[in-house]
Order: structure tokens, then C-alpha cells, then sequence
């Protein structure tokens, strides 16, 4: 089983996350956020990923570093999770309809984190969380999982669904990345024999 602990603790947020990578969707949250509990809900379910999360921030000046360092914490989980990468398919991609909106992801497991996004979230709060702490939550991730992460918005005018979107549809190109290909199983799928 593909697994792994991180504990993070600074003068601004205090994070303790299980996860396993292969799993069947299970997730318990709370980082005092709750449109990012429901995002991150959202996402162990359609990743089939298993996730416990819980994070105590300095949440009374905003969230920003909540987010920000929960993605951190959730890309390292990745990262240690993924181990050798032996077997993995490495790439996935998603086009995924939130009913009106459309988010296409792709994902390489390449060890090179980088997040390009493309998202117009038209308003600039849904409920009280920041529409940019969405931008903010990707780039963390992508950097500290070491994935090529692509998010594009092909449509979409409800800023809930566009968000939801994504999540739902990164969540769905990262297991496909990281589905084992039984073929391959002992091999690293880099012609440089590591990524």
C-alpha cells in the first residue's frame, strides 16, 4: 500500500494528514475551512484517495495560509506515497463537466513541479473563501508532488462549479497517472530510468 504521513508545524498553520494513495475514497477533514474541506472531500472521493486531514490556522486573518499550506503538506503526501514510481502509467488527463462547467486537467509525474492554470472564476469569494486561494492551493501542490500539472477551463460561468470542477478532474488525472500498469510493474517509465 502506497502511504504516508506528514506533520507540519509553523507560527501559521498546524497540519496532521494521513494518506493513502491506494484506497477507496474515505477522507475526514477539517482544516477550518469549510468550501476547502468540501473541495478536498470532493477530491479524495473521485481520486479514490484516503484521507485524513486536520489543520488549526491562523484562519482569523484569512485563509490563505491554511490553503497554501495544506496544499504543501497534501503534495508531499504525493510525493512520499509515490515512492520509486516503478509501474506507474505517469501520464492522465480529465476533461470533466461540472455541469456548466468544463475543466480539462493532465497530469505528468514527471518530478518536475509545475503548475500552469488557466481558470476565470468570475466572482471573487464563494462564501467567505478567496476564489485565489484556488490558484494559490495548485501551484503548493504541484511544486511539492514534483507533477507537470495543466488545469484549463474550457467553459464554466458558476464560480463554485468551475472550482469543483477541478478538483473533481485533477483528483481523476492523478490516479490514472498513478494507476501501476502490471506490464511495466518494475519498470520507470522515464527513458532515463528515473523521474
Amino acid at each position: 500500500m502506497r502511504y504516508a504521513e506528514i506533520k507540519r508545524n509553523t507560527t501559521e498553520t498546524e497540519i496532521a494528514l494521513k494518506f493513502g494513495l491506494d484506497g477507496t475514497g474515505q477522507s475526514e477533514i477539517d482544516t477550518g475551512c469549510g468550501f476547502l474541506d468540501h473541495m478536498l472531500t470532493l477530491f479524495a472521493r473521485h481520486g479514490r484517495f484516503d484521507l485524513l486531514l486536520t489543520c488549526r490556522g491562523d484562519v482569523e486573518v484569512d485563509y490563505h495560509h491554511t490553503v497554501e499550506d495544506v496544499g504543501i503538506c497534501l503534495g508531499k503526501a504525493f510525493a512520499r506515497a509515490m515512492g520509486d514510481k516503478k509501474g506507474i502509467f505517469r501520464y492522465g488527463d480529465t476533461v470533466l463537466p461540472m455541469d456548466e462547467a468544463l475543466i480539462l486537467s493532465a497530469v505528468d509525474v514527471s518530478g518536475r513541479g509545475e503548475c500552469y492554470y488557466d481558470l476565470s472564476i468570475p466572482a471573487q469569494k464563494v462564501g467567505d473563501f478567496d476564489t485565489e486561494l484556488c490558484q494559490e492551493f495548485w501551484i503548493a501542490f504541484a511544486r511539492n508532488a514534483g507533477v507537470t500539472l495543466h488545469i484549463r477551463q474550457l467553459s464554466g460561468t458558476n464560480s463554485h462549479h468551475i472550482m469543483e470542477g477541478a478538483f473533481k478532474s485533477v483528483a481523476r488525472s492523478l490516479a490514472e497517472a498513478l494507476a501501476v500498469d502490471g506490464e511495466y510493474a518494475n519498470e520507470v517509465p522515464s527513458s532515463k530510468g528515473v523521474l
